[in-house]
Order: C-alpha cells, then structure tokens, then sequence
C-alpha cells in the first residue's frame, strides 16, 4: 500500500465537497509527474491526505481513499474544458486521472507552517523549496507521524 497527499484549492473542491460528494474524480492533472503516480503507482484503497492549497491556511485538512484504478480524463477530450488538450488521443491519452473518495474530515488543519517546523518531517517532499506538485507520495513514516499530529 502506497501513500499520497493530493492538493486542491478550497474554493475549486474542498474537502467538505468531497465530504458532501462522497466519491469524485481528480480532474485536471496537467503535471507528467503527478500523472503517473497516479497511473502508476495509486491502488484502489491506498490513503490520500487531502491538503488545501493556495488559501489563507494551506495544510492537510481530511483524509480521502484512491477509489478506482487510473482511467483517461475525459476532460482532456472536451474542447469546452480549460483542461483540454488537442494534442491528447483516444486511443493514445496524455492525461489520467483516479477517482478519491472521502473517508474523514480532520479535526482541525494541519497546517503548512506546522509541517514545516516539525523536524521529523524535514525530508518530507512536500515540504521541498520548488515543489509545486498536486499529487505526491507520502512515506509512511511521515503518514503515521502527521496522523498523530491530529
């Protein structure tokens, strides 16, 4: 079992949507990187901290489960999407995605700021000067350790 953290803006899909949702496809990923974690390292039921990002308090605020194996965003074929891509094939689909769903909402944010001055999280690559992925691994060291954060 691997172990991920996903970001998404709050006022694009917070966790309470998901939450509300139940189960929603991560869309839009345009990143190669982040691409193929999740096509090809994300299983069906491995954890995802959910993190909101580009907000007053970025941090991990909910816990979520990949759902499905990865599959063709749709939205790369939709020449009405912002995600569009003309460059992308059915037969020959740049862009995957997953579909999460929600298992909790944490009792408070565990913010940035927090994961940053937590020495045990130092390596941690979220926390890496320059990393702007939207989806990345998390060790498992670091998962229990920000578990117990909560």
């Amino acid at each position: 079992m691997n172990h991920w953290l996903m970001k998404s803006e709050p006022d694009t899909f917070s966790i309470d949507d998901l939450k509300r949702k139940k189960r929603e496809a991560w869309d839009g990923v345009r990143n190669y990187q982040a691409r193929n974690y999740m096509r090809d390292g994300m299983r069906v039921g491995d954890p995802v901290f959910f993190y909101h990002s580009n907000c007053a308090v970025p941090g991990i605020v909910g816990i979520a489960e990949v759902a499905t194996d990865a599959y063709p965003d749709p939205s790369q074929f939709d020449p009405k999407s912002k995600y569009f891509d003309p460059s992308s094939s059915r037969d020959n689909p740049r862009w995957m995605l997953v579909d999460v769903k929600f298992v909790k909402k944490l009792k408070r944010t565990i913010s940035l700021d927090e994961l940053k001055n937590d020495a045990a999280l130092a390596d941690m690559p979220l926390l890496r000067k320059g990393n702007r992925l939207s989806v990345m691994p998390v060790d498992a060291t670091y998962w229990k350790h920000i578990l117990a954060l909560e």
